[in-house]
């Protein structure tokens, strides 16, 4: 069982930038594989960015790619998500979650319900 806090949500303008972070605790968040996920009201929770336990592999939503980075640190048991470049459509709250299964099939690494633990979001606010 991993438990997760997230922090570094905020309001910023179209084209500035925020990091987000997850702090873990729990054995197994160095055996996990961590996501960060969003949800804007009114709309269904989405993938956004994972990264394997090693930290060696990443993956992306196509609306993300190259404006957002996730990192980790397990020495900290600490996930980050670089976001650059905002725009008015990243307004969501974003959640950091843990997968304990690292293997997977196509893209169901997307799937919320891949990812038994979550934390409690933090709201980012991008400003037109």
């Amino acid at each position: 069982q991993v438990q997760l806090v997230e922090s570094g949500g905020g309001l910023v303008q179209t084209g500035g930038s925020l990091r987000l972070s997850c702090a873990a605790s729990g054995r197994t968040f160095s055996t996990s594989a961590m996501g960060w996920f969003r949800q804007a009201p009114g709309k269904e929770r989405e993938f956004v960015a994972r990264i394997s336990w090693s930290g060696g592999s990443t993956y992306y939503a196509d609306s993300v790619k190259g404006r957002f980075t996730i990192s980790r640190d397990n020495a900290k048991n600490t996930v980050h998500l670089q976001m650059n470049s905002l725009k008015p459509e990243d307004t969501a709250v974003y959640y950091c979650a843990a997968d304990p299964i690292p293997y997977f099939s196509g893209t169901s690494y997307r799937t919320p319900l891949r990812y038994p633990n979550w934390g409690q979001g933090t709201q980012v606010t991008v400003s037109s």
